[in-house]
């Protein structure tokens, strides 16, 4: 059957379409990704101001037609860290409900994390052993361990790159002060869940996943994604140790001619490396492997678990 996620995320909307079955892989049919950047879009009270909630609307209508053009037999709606942080989350859902029928369904950081770490295992597969993730993401990190499918710990952190770009990376480039003074915060907010999970064991394999990884392994050297799905692809923390002061001095139109950057990205990559290179840097990896499977396909291998076989 055809399955879709509309991923309402802090920087875009993304519709994935997928043909699938239980027990099955399931096959990219189509995609559809609509910029939005919600967690820029928060007022000084921290909700999402009347021009958000209209782009917003609106984008969700988008995606909705989209999916119904693609034959999508069941649609699965989510959103996470930018409206479930917003002051007026419950307003805004009411009103996406209301005018374009989607209810959409926010995840909590310990959903975001499970769901991705599912992802993740069965991408890699029972040979991973014990499996650490992390997904840098627009308004969260989240990390998680486990030897299952389901994480045995799992900690989600308002430390996502497009967060912290909009709330302490002023000025293009910022000031060394700035990156300075966000570097030190990301680390304490960091260091303060490692103990958490050292006391699980120390993990077999370690993956990142999320746009964040993808591009900071791209421009480290990693394949394209042109080049095939399956080629392992890696990023190291000296891969970090030298780009992160690269990211800084590099304005956004600078960064948007480096190899793999996205134009709606550019802006919040650098903040993306610090979180990566002190995530790596205080759990102690100095290498991850790149998983190109992460929330959505989760909430799809949810989604299909809870089906009856044909």
């Amino acid at each position: 059957m055809r399955l879709g996620v509309l991923d309402v995320g802090s920087n875009t909307v993304h519709l994935l379409v997928v043909d699938a079955h239980p027990g099955a892989r399931p096959l990219p049919a189509y995609s559809h990704k609509a910029e939005l950047r919600l967690a820029e879009l928060l007022d000084e009270d921290g909700a999402i101001g009347a021009e958000g909630v209209d782009r917003l609307v609106a984008t969700v209508r988008e995606g909705l037609e989209v999916a119904e053009d693609q034959g999508v037999a069941e649609l699965l709606p989510f959103a996470t860290s930018a409206v479930r942080e917003a002051t007026n989350a419950d307003a805004v859902l009411a009103r996406v409900a209301e005018e374009t029928g989607a209810e959409l369904q926010v995840l909590s950081g310990a959903e975001e994390a499970r769901l991705t770490f599912l992802a993740a295992r069965r991408w890699l597969g029972w040979s991973a052993g014990r499996l650490l993730m992390f997904d840098i993401g627009g308004g969260s990190l989240e990390i998680a361990l486990g030897v299952d499918e389901a994480p045995d710990v799992a900690a989600s952190l308002p430390l996502g790159a497009g967060r912290l770009t909009a709330s302490r990376l002023p000025g293009d480039p910022p000031s060394s002060a700035d990156v300075r003074s966000l570097r030190r915060d990301v680390r304490s907010g960091i260091a303060g869940v490692v103990g958490d999970f050292a006391r699980f064991g120390t993990p077999d394999r370690v993956v990142g996943t999320s746009k964040t990884f993808k591009q900071l392994a791209r421009i480290a050297g990693a394949a394209r994604t042109g080049d095939g799905l399956y080629l392992r692809r890696e990023l190291s923390r000296q891969d970090l140790r030298v780009w992160g002061p690269k990211l800084a001095e590099l304005s956004v139109r600078e960064r948007r001619e480096l190899p793999g950057v996205s134009e709606g990205r550019a802006h919040q990559l650098l903040a993306g490396a610090l979180v990566a290179e002190a995530t790596m840097d205080l759990f102690g990896v100095e290498t991850l492997e790149i998983c190109p499977w992460a929330l959505r396909e989760g909430v799809i291998l949810r989604n299909l678990d809870h089906m009856r076989p044909a």
